[in-house]
């Protein structure tokens, strides 16, 4: 297998929510055999988002600019992007929360490297979801999944709720 990907050679894909949310994107790490370490080609076009606000409790993300500029949430607070930068979002919860989006005129162009660790559980703080992903961590193979579940999280019960 060959250990190198040129990044103009990628076939991107369109994933795309709403008003807010578009990206396209292309798997770099797994289709040259990593396991353990994800790593995605990202583009968003200016004015959109390409994932909601979350925090992963199980993996570390860090992204490389490779070109555009934007603004990184993190943990209530606002960083400017732009090319050359280095963005490390540890695991934890919503003080770790974070999401880039791209602003000016052209697209948000970065690598998104994740520990890919399974299981793995994701908290969303604007709208209130919380969600866990087993068998492939987020960003892996979903036909790996074995469980998967987005709640709100005051739907949460008690324990014992429903035990005999």
């Amino acid at each position: 297998m060959r250990p190198v990907i040129r990044l103009q050679e990628l076939s991107l894909l369109t994933q795309s929510h709403g008003e807010a949310f578009e990206a396209r994107i292309a798997s770099v790490a797994a289709p040259l055999g990593a396991k353990r370490l994800g790593a995605r080609y990202v583009e968003v076009p200016p004015g959109k988002k390409a994932w909601p606000y979350h925090a992963h409790h199980g993996n570390d993300e860090l992204f490389v600019i490779l070109g555009g500029a934007g603004r990184l949430r993190f943990g209530g607070e606002e960083y400017a992007v732009s090319q050359g930068d280095v963005v490390v979002c540890r695991a934890g919860g919503v003080e770790t929360a974070h999401q880039l989006l791209a602003e000016g005129g052209e697209p948000l162009r970065y690598l998104a490297v994740s520990s890919m660790l399974e299981p793995d559980v994701l908290e969303y703080p604007d709208s209130g979801k919380v969600a866990i992903f087993v068998g492939s961590a987020p960003g892996g193979d979903k036909a790996e999944r074995r469980f998967e579940l987005n709640v709100m999280k005051d739907s949460a019960v008690d324990y014992w709720e429903g035990e005999k």
